[in-house]
């Protein structure tokens, strides 16, 4: 559970979409899911609220290293399982009888899945984090991270999630995409 540097962790300056209003919004996502045990909701708790205790926008292991910090701050008996959840995050992707990452990696991405409006906002917050790369390269590796997402046949392993967002999600990925591409509108 949040301690004093979790949070101030994630109100480092430079956090404008990885910061508390997003571990908010996935324990809010989280509440609305029904026949969870206790122990499962526990170890989902424990992941959401440390998968990016760790965000640094120009490093590539903030997924391993939140978890290590989880690892050390979780009580033992879920240790593990929430330091694999955690790494998860890292791709997105999960073995199809994986519940309990299913469930964690649909809530993180359920924002891709929001109402447009919603949806720019959290693009407008990516692009405030990645603020020091040029904007021709950040369109371009932004366009193809999201291409990435589009061809999944699955973007959120949990079947609720991608009843309740998949279309809408693809909706704005591809909307975006024609905003990364068209230079006018940079």
């Amino acid at each position: 559970m949040p301690n004093d540097a979790l949070i101030a962790a994630y109100s480092a300056p430079g956090r404008h979409y990885h910061n508390l209003a997003h571990v908010e919004d996935c324990l809010d996502a989280l509440s609305s899911i029904d026949g969870l045990s206790a122990a499962d909701r526990r170890l989902l708790v424990e992941a959401i609220w440390w998968h990016d205790a760790v965000y640094d926008a120009t490093k590539s292991d903030n997924e391993e290293r939140s978890a290590q910090l989880a690892e050390q701050a979780v009580s033992q008996d879920i240790r593990e399982e929430v330091g694999r959840l955690i790494r998860l995050t890292k791709s997105h992707q999960v073995a199809p009888d994986d519940r309990l990452g299913a469930i964690l990696i649909s809530i993180d991405l359920s924002i891709l899945g929001a109402e447009p409006a919603r949806y720019d906002a959290y693009a407008a917050s990516i692009r405030e984090e990645f603020s020091h790369v040029p904007d021709a390269a950040y369109r371009s590796g932004r366009s193809e991270v999201l291409k990435r997402f589009i061809a999944r046949p699955v973007i959120f392993p949990d079947p609720g999630f991608a009843d309740r967002y998949d279309q809408r999600a693809r909706a704005n990925m591809a909307r975006e995409i024609a905003l990364l591409n068209d230079s006018d509108t940079w």
